[in-house]
């Protein structure tokens, strides 16, 4: 049983024995040895029953709270206690209030740039194509980040996104629509972290559209510049006697309409030669489902002569193989045999293989090509071609396709376009040479 408070004396602190003594205003001694000597405030809320409150351990030493410090908060406490404050309520309170508060201070430190880092790296591994983490962390470090980059996502709004697209957005208009679109999927990755509140300040309808001109309006459309149709057989004879391995992705590229991720991540295990099929699976594929792709003639000549550099019977090897063991062809490989093509020693000359405007043409520009000579020279339904590109079509086409009559005609597509490839090729002797990555 606790004892009568008498006042408590600095001695007896220091040498009471085990027990409970009480030194007046509800502030009670607690020894449970010579070492361990403890402050407690005992107390009844209004209506609520006796509660106790530590105040600390008992002594003189700096992590110690003297006789003298105990009495002065004892006396505060009872004085709270007699005004109606639940003590350890409050201070569990005041425990809230600071753990928000230091919340809240967490929050406005997350600047845009770190809200961007970690949306790229949550979102990294659904993205297909492994030059996607580069050209967001390009876009958004090039555009945005001098703007707004250090400013707190909480408090980005829409002048600080306007100062950033006005001026690019007619000058750049494919790029500002990027940056737009990228700075829009970034602050609505805040908001779903609890990082900011309110309205997206980069959102296009309904908002920007009020104040930006369509991008339609503002220019054409800048697409990947494509060599014509008409010049693809010249070009494929050049790149034929180049031995490369990259040289050799390329073409399967060009003769498969394919992409160039898709391609550069090709494995043996997604190749049926039987059935004269590449089947792409979903999670390499721009958009998540997964491709059949018919093979002509051409491009299982492609694979003929892989086959016979084939490293591991493995199903996960890579058919284009990079220098290193175990790893495919570089992000830039095929764009940089596409540039050692248009190497000229006129340093104002036009580059040999060009599309409209006199740019150099770029891999992906051959899906294009495709799709010029599609149009252009068969009869073929767009939906059948836009298919063949891996494009989105609708319900009623997607339902026939999966019954398998739009694949025959697909493969009907590839076999013509590979025809028209090698008719219109320039006849050549054979290059024989010993390929090499790159």
């Amino acid at each position: 049983m606790p004892r009568k408070a008498a006042g408590l004396t600095a001695l007896q602190v220091r040498t009471a024995k085990p027990g409970r003594y009480g030194d007046g205003n509800g502030l009670y001694l607690l020894v449970r040895s010579k070492e361990a000597r403890f402050w407690l405030f005992r107390y009844t809320p209004a209506g609520g029953k006796m509660r106790e409150m530590g105040l600390g351990r008992a002594g003189s030493g700096d992590d110690c709270v003297s006789l003298a410090d105990a009495r002065e908060k004892a006396a505060g406490l009872h004085g709270l206690v007699r005004a109606g404050v639940d003590p350890l309520a409050q201070r569990e309170a005041d425990a809230a209030a600071g753990k928000a508060a230091a919340q809240d201070a967490a929050v406005k430190a997350i600047s845009f740039k770190d809200a961007s880092a970690r949306y790229i790296a949550a979102h990294e591994p659904s993205w297909a194509n492994p030059k996607h983490r580069q050209q967001w962390t390009n876009t958004l470090a090039t555009y945005a980040d001098p703007h707004f980059g250090d400013v707190p996502v909480s408090g980005v709004g829409t002048a600080h996104v306007l100062a950033a697209l006005e001026p690019i957005w007619t000058a750049k208009p494919e790029t500002a629509s990027r940056v737009r679109g990228r700075v829009e999927a970034v602050l609505d990755y805040a908001k779903a972290r609890g990082w900011r509140e309110g309205e997206n300040p980069a959102a296009w309808k309904g908002h920007l559209s009020m104040t930006l001109p369509a991008r339609a309006k503002v220019a054409a459309v800048e697409h990947h510049p494509a060599l014509p149709w008409q010049q693809v057989g010249a070009f494929l004879t050049a790149l034929r006697s180049r031995a490369s391995i990259a040289a050799r992705a390329l073409e399967f590229g060009i003769l498969t309409a394919a992409r160039s991720g898709e391609v550069m991540g090709a494995r043996w295990g997604e190749i049926d030669l039987a059935e004269r099929v590449w089947t792409v699976p979903a999670a390499r594929m721009k958009a998540g489902r997964e491709h059949r792709v018919p093979l002509s003639g051409a491009a299982l000549a492609v694979l003929d002569g892989m086959a016979k550099l084939r490293r591991t019977d493995s199903p996960d090897g890579f058919v284009f193989p990079g220098a290193a063991p175990g790893k495919g062809l570089s992000v830039m490989a095929l764009d940089m045999a596409v540039r050692r093509m248009n190497k000229t020693d006129k340093p104002d000359a036009l580059p040999p293989w060009r599309g409209a405007g006199g740019r150099a043409v770029v891999p992906h520009g051959f899906r294009s090509t495709f799709r010029d000579w599609a149009a252009e020279t068969t009869a073929y339904p767009n939906e059948v071609v836009e298919m063949a590109l891996a494009h989105a079509v609708g319900d009623k086409v997607e339902a026939a396709y999966r019954r398998g009559d739009l694949f025959d005609k697909r493969r009907r597509l590839m076999d013509e376009w590979a025809g028209f490839c090698e008719r219109s090729r320039k006849v050549q002797g054979d290059n024989v040479a010993v390929l090499r990555a790159g």
